[in-house]
């Protein structure tokens, strides 16, 4: 392993097999040291190159080679849409991952897309998560959020009027899952099952949903929700 100081970058030694290559770049030492200690337990994966200095994603992405470059989204210093522009008149076959703080359509994230990013997650997604979206992306597919997607850029604008009438009627996430589960004929039970809570658990869910949405029972909840299309691409799932 070589230690190149000036610009934060060390490589791993070669290895006979053909693990992805990844490229970590974030700004954020404890973030980004936290993130290649995970990684590094996967022996399918390989850290080919780290930094916290976006100024020099694009060379290290040219003379790297890596595969996919897992792009902290949250820099102070530089926008990282600038840092794609860079990365995309490279013309390299790279699959950019944004790391976030929060998954919006915003205008930087879009522009970011448009520039080739094919996969947005959240800095709080599971292990499970972070590892799946490597994979979707090597094997050609996008990725958004907790699951894999066919268009990276619909997703994030179904994502983001999801959110907006969530917001309007004060619905949690898990609470618009119970909805869901309950329109589609679920028992507390098994609603419990699925989501891995105690009924007693799913029960005040359900009384909080009734308080908020202003339905006495789940039918009158079903009613509400066709009405409001309030699971009208409310979250985005694999096909």
């Amino acid at each position: 392993m070589r230690t190149l100081a000036a610009s934060s970058l060390w490589i791993m030694a070669p290895r006979e097999d053909n693990p992805v290559r990844i490229l970590v770049v974030d700004e954020h030492p404890i973030f980004r040291d936290g993130l290649l200690r995970l990684l590094q337990r996967e022996e399918r994966l390989r850290i080919v190159g780290e930094t916290g200095d976006a100024a020099e994603v694009a060379t290290l992405v040219r003379d790297l080679g890596p595969d996919v470059l897992l792009l902290g989204f949250c820099s102070t210093r530089r926008s990282p849409v600038q840092t794609l522009q860079e990365i995309a008149a490279l013309g390299t076959s790279v699959r950019t991952i944004l790391l976030t703080g929060s998954i919006d359509d915003t205008p930087e994230i879009a522009s970011a897309v448009q520039l080739g990013a094919v996969g947005v997650i959240s800095k709080e997604s599971t292990t499970d998560v972070l590892l799946k979206s490597i994979d979707s992306v090597m094997e050609g597919h996008c990725w958004v959020g907790d699951s894999r997607v066919a268009d990276v850029g619909a997703s994030l604008r179904k994502l983001n009027l999801a959110r907006r009438r969530t917001k309007a009627f004060g619905l949690t996430r898990r609470e618009l899952d119970i909805v869901r589960a309950v329109v589609n004929g679920c028992t507390n039970r098994q609603i419990a099952r699925t989501f891995a809570i105690s009924e007693s658990t799913v029960k005040r869910h359900i009384t909080h949903i009734f308080d908020k949405l202003g339905a006495s029972n789940r039918i009158e909840l079903a009613l509400f929700a066709a009405h409001h299309q309030l699971l009208t691409g409310s979250w985005v799932h694999a096909s």
